[in-house]
């Protein structure tokens, strides 16, 4: 599913939803997060991910990307409940925690910098 052209901020999918896959996967237990996917796959599908699913699995097959004939055919079978559409869903549930790490990242590195603003800056 890397080849896809999907991204976490143009599927318009609940950032709070998908984070109980994500979290998961940030503390490492893969276990957990694909049970949480395999829960919440066909709530975000219904929320907006089939659309952008679709689209981006037509463009791989157009572009003759190996599989993505078979992964069309098991979206259009199964829709939310799909093999194909839980690895969408953990793929993005990996962006999103990679997100979360560089922004706490970004905000440990500028906190101790705050003081040194003056206060009309803040």
């Amino acid at each position: 599913m890397r080849s896809l052209d999907l991204d976490l901020d143009g599927v318009g999918i609940c950032h709070a939803c998908l984070s109980f896959v994500s979290f998961p996967l940030d503390r490492g237990d893969v276990r957990e997060a694909r049970s949480s996917a395999r829960r919440m796959t066909p709530d975000l599908w219904e929320e907006g991910l089939a659309g952008p699913a679709f689209a981006a699995v037509r463009a791989a097959r157009d572009a003759g990307v190996v599989g993505a004939e078979e992964a069309l055919a098991d979206l259009e079978r199964l829709g939310g409940h799909s093999a194909v559409a839980r690895a969408i869903v953990l793929r993005l549930a990996a962006e999103l925690a990679e997100e979360a790490r560089a922004r706490l990242r970004l905000l440990e590195a500028s906190r101790p910098r705050l003081e040194l603003a003056p206060p009309e800056w803040n």
